[in-house]
């Protein structure tokens, strides 16, 4: 326990000194830089950059949650199960379609800039979330659920007192894939002059500067580790919540 914590502080800090102070790091990307050129990326800051490419993740994972989950307990009520292959069908689409295409159809109608990379974000997260709801939703324990009935809630008082509650561990893994994802994912948003760490990788391959490359990729990939086990904490928090709520009743 001491172990996993002594590690999740010393990659937060090799996170934050990464961004605010990444001068520190040149002798390490030295070697990779071409000779004569530039060690660290200093045409946009770096905390800058990390800050844009968290706020489009959230705000695409944000929205993604929304539409996924209320599709999922509209396909889960008896009225809505008829519904749920073309729901299905619908969250597909972003796994369909390469970030990439999503990009090339979105610029011609929101230009360049963060609106594209929204979409595409977005449209890749629905289909774990969306799946993962259906799962929790799906698989509840019958006489927990009789259970709330018999004490007299309606629809909508179960649903949100109980099916929910219940089901959201499973949506929560949903929503740390969908986020894991994207994190990734909008890194390819710099190339529709969105602001994301994607800048400086794509800045040390057109430079052939390796050392460009790594920085990014080591920052997105330090985001993306400490992210998941935040959410994994979460999820494990709650379960054994839940679970103990279940061994009281």
């Amino acid at each position: 326990m001491k172990a996993g914590l002594i590690l999740r502080l010393v990659l937060i800090a090799l996170l934050l000194a990464l961004v605010l102070r990444p001068e520190w790091f040149a002798f390490a990307f030295a070697p990779f830089a071409p000779e004569g050129g530039p060690v660290i990326y200093q045409r946009a800051s770096l905390l800058s950059l990390s800050l844009s490419h968290l706020g489009l993740v959230a705000a695409a994972s944000l929205a993604a949650t929304v539409l996924a989950g209320t599709l999922a307990i509209l396909v889960t009520r008896p009225a809505g199960a008829a519904f749920r292959p073309l729901s299905r069908t619908i969250t597909n689409l972003g796994q369909t379609f390469p970030p990439v295409a999503v990009l090339a159809l979105a610029v011609p109608a929101l230009g360049f800039g963060a609106g594209p990379t929204l979409v595409a974000l977005f449209l890749y997260g629905l289909l774990p979330i969306f799946e993962n709801a259906v799962t929790g939703l799906s698989t509840l324990p019958p006489s927990t659920v009789e259970a709330a009935r018999g004490i007299g809630l309606n629809r909508w008082q179960r649903l949100v007192r109980v099916e929910l509650p219940l089901a959201f561990p499973v949506i929560l893994t949903g929503v740390r894939l969908s986020v894991v994802i994207a994190l990734g994912t909008a890194t390819i948003g710099s190339t529709v002059a969105a602001k994301t760490l994607g800048e400086v990788i794509i800045a040390g391959l057109l430079t052939n500067n390796t050392a460009y490359v790594l920085q990014g990729g080591l920052i997105v990939g330090l985001f993306a580790v400490l992210i998941y086990d935040a959410l994994v904490s979460l999820e494990v928090r709650l379960a054994r919540r839940l679970g103990l709520e279940r061994k009281g009743r």
